[in-house]
């Protein structure tokens, strides 16, 4: 198969994983190349993303790299053998990259749980509230840029409404209820969906009232995404420039902490689902 001109997070991770591996085993790129009956060229590019590995070699260097957690090869197994497109696809070429690989990264997660201190968390925004966000792009966005940006955020959704939906939890922080993108009308509607959607059983919400103070990482807004192990959990940062993905164990145990402070800070989701109701009913 040709290599990938530019592989997804999700192919690059696969790639990174391998790389872990095989460089923690001590064992070159040259032996590896032996191992799977490749020129020793095409490691890098098997690491880096940009060719494909089957599941049989990737067991095979697996077992060679020393690595024997079933659950860990499992995931590994489940990145490479992802064949079919996912919704997002229709996106690719009209959106950037780093959108789509969200909305798979979320697909594919065990449980998702975000941090929001501006505002309200992307998958249960509405349509007019997500329109007034994006609206407010410096340079300012197409027109149809800003309809596609809603449309593929609302169709991030679908993870929450699939018959086995993501676990999902939201730490929000008061700032982001009282913030009134789009208007005063556009805000009650916003907050009126969200104490909806905090009624269904996988869907947790946690406030954090401005009275609290200080809280760790002030002004960045998290997503969290837990994978089939500890090891493959993924934590996502926007940035100016798009989304920032990060995967390192140094990394990954910080933003475990930042969603510790929160679960033990924030009011429990019947004050919340009750908090938010009256910021509403100010409004």
């Amino acid at each position: 198969m040709p290599p990938r001109t530019s592989p997804t997070y999700r192919q690059a991770r696969l790639g990174a994983e391998l790389r872990k591996m095989r460089l923690r085993a001590g064992v070159s790129a040259e032996f590896a190349a032996g191992l799977i009956g490749v020129d020793r060229g095409k490691i890098p590019n098997i690491e880096s993303g940009v060719r494909t590995l089957s599941i049989e070699r990737l067991r095979t260097l697996a077992a060679h790299y020393g690595c024997t957690d079933a659950a860990y090869l499992d995931g590994l197994a489940a990145m490479a053998q992802t064949r079919t497109r996912g919704w997002w696809a229709q996106y690719r070429g009209r959106l950037a990259q780093g959108m789509l690989d969200i909305a798979e990264l979320e697909w594919h997660a065990t449980r998702l749980q975000t941090i929001q201190t501006v505002h309200i968390p992307g998958l249960l925004q509405t349509e007019d509230y997500a329109r007034a966000i994006f609206g407010a792009f410096l340079p300012a966005l197409p027109r149809l840029e800003v309809e596609l940006r809603v449309a593929h955020r609302q169709e991030r959704r679908c993870v929450l409404d699939r018959p086995e939906p993501v676990r999902y939890t939201g730490f929000v922080h008061e700032t982001a209820l009282r913030m009134q993108f789009g208007g005063r009308q556009a805000a009650r509607a916003q907050l009126e969906y969200l104490g909806e959607r905090s009624t269904a059983d996988h869907i947790t919400l946690r406030v954090l009232p401005i009275s609290h103070g200080i809280f760790p990482g002030a002004g960045h807004a998290l997503l969290y995404a837990e994978g089939v192990v500890p090891e493959l959990d993924t934590a996502q940062l926007d940035t100016a420039h798009g989304p920032d993905f990060m995967h390192a164990e140094g990394q990954l145990s910080q933003y475990r902490s930042h969603l510790s402070w929160m679960d033990a800070n924030a009011l429990d989701a019947s004050a919340s689902r009750d908090f938010i109701h009256h910021v509403h009913k100010e409004l």
